[in-house]
């Protein structure tokens, strides 16, 4: 019995090993094939999220830009359209990921989930670096105080990445069985994004409005955010355990039409 537990935690270990050089390898090459190897190469990877959350930031500081609040506009600005990075870029990476990397699925190690999750691990560890250095940027020049409660701003991020990832995957599956899902997903993240909390905070809309926006959501996981960065200034508005309810919801849903999507792919 003690030799066959042995076995099969070497099993395991050998698995995840495998699992995660796979991981590695097609993290690199989305990479590589993104952000090429000439200039920053993968730089870019962090630059391009923080170029536009900074013009972001700088239209809004520039013109006096009333947000409802007597916050920090930067700091205001860092919490919400970085945020926006997470649940908005994820799924348009993820809705053309099956067709380049099609010829991958030859080798037996590499499966779809493993496709779509260096793709999501790509756009999140982006985002990530990129709040992660605007947010010391700005407190090495004083334009934002330090976070009241860190842990709460880690939690509201990992919660943030776990409802772009369910997304991406939900929205990326449903775009293989048809074009008419890409093409409807970039006007409709447009729709939503002035409706996700980036630029508002639900405490200053009318009772009904509220009841509206907190039907998404990342407007718990960005008010959940900014109580942590900003503490007793703001009375956020939020529910973790609805947010987490429907985004288990939709792990579920992606991770069963990913199962669908895995039988029907054939490599090319």
């Amino acid at each position: 019995m003690k030799d066959e537990a042995i076995s099969q935690n070497r099993g395991l270990f050998s698995g995840l090993d495998v699992q995660g050089r796979v991981l590695g390898a097609l993290f690199m090459r989305e990479i590589v094939t993104r952000f090429g190897r000439h200039n920053i190469g993968f730089l870019w990877l962090f630059v391009e999220p923080m170029m536009f959350t900074l013009g972001v930031t700088a239209l809004w500081y520039f013109a006096n830009a009333n947000h409802g609040s007597n916050l920090p506009i930067v700091a205001f600005a860092l919490t919400g359209y970085s945020s926006v990075l997470l649940w908005r870029n994820m799924p348009a990476r993820c809705v053309s990921a099956i067709e380049p990397n099609q010829s991958l699925l030859y080798h037996r190690q590499v499966k779809l989930i493993d496709v779509y999750a260096a793709r999501i691990l790509l756009e999140g560890a982006g985002a990530t670096m990129s709040f992660t250095v605007l947010s010391i940027v700005y407190l090495s020049l004083d334009l934002i105080a330090v976070p009241e409660d860190v842990l709460k701003v880690i939690l509201a991020w990992l919660l943030l990445t776990w409802f772009g990832g369910a997304l991406a995957l939900c929205i990326g599956t449903m775009a293989f069985f048809s074009e008419t899902v890409e093409k409807l997903w970039h006007p409709m993240s447009y729709i939503i994004f002035p409706l996700s909390g980036s630029a508002f905070l639900v405490e200053v809309l009318p009772p009904r409005a509220q009841e509206f926006v907190l039907i998404l959501p990342m407007v718990h996981g960005i008010e959940l955010l900014r109580e942590g960065y900003f503490g007793s200034k703001v009375h956020s508005i939020y529910d973790i355990g609805y947010m987490v309810n429907v985004t288990l919801g939709m792990t579920f849903v992606g991770l069963l039409l990913l199962r669908i999507v895995s039988k029907r792919v054939v490599p090319g």
